[in-house]
């Protein structure tokens, strides 16, 4: 069955010296305000679009390994995800590097690597995102 998640915006003034909050409606987690400086410049207590795909990035990378680690027999004790988005203000997103540090029992690391590499292609958030460079990191704890 098939799922439907909602967030809206509210801004107010212009790209520069407006400012906005993000509201996530589905999960009802709260608001977070979004500004330009807190994307172009510094967070300051701000989130940014590329943050909130860097949490879904790094989320949809996780659940797609640890399914592909127990399908292949090897279920992970745990999975740590970092997602890095780069934005460049007047070109846009750049790149994502996810980095994954794993728990796995028996599994050597070169197919740790394998599996890793494997999610980044098929998680669904990377399928969304192919316009868009992403290198990985992984490696076993």
């Amino acid at each position: 069955m098939a799922t439907t998640r909602t967030a809206h915006t509210v801004w107010e003034g212009d790209l520069l010296k407006g400012s906005g909050e993000v509201t996530f409606d589905s999960s009802g987690i709260g608001t977070q305000p979004v500004s330009w400086p807190s994307r172009a410049e510094q967070a300051n207590g701000k989130t940014s679009p590329e943050e909130l795909i860097a949490a879904a990035h790094s989320s949809c990378f996780s659940m797609a390994l640890s399914h592909g680690l127990a399908g292949a027999g090897t279920p992970p004790n745990r999975l740590e995800t970092k997602a890095d988005v780069t934005f460049q203000p007047g070109e846009g997103i750049t790149g994502i590097h996810l980095t994954v540090r794993g728990e796995v029992p028996g599994i050597d690391a070169e197919g740790f690597a394998a599996a890793a590499e494997n999610a980044k292609k098929n998680c669904p958030v990377s399928q969304a995102l192919t316009g868009t460079t992403i290198t990985l990191t992984a490696e076993l704890a």
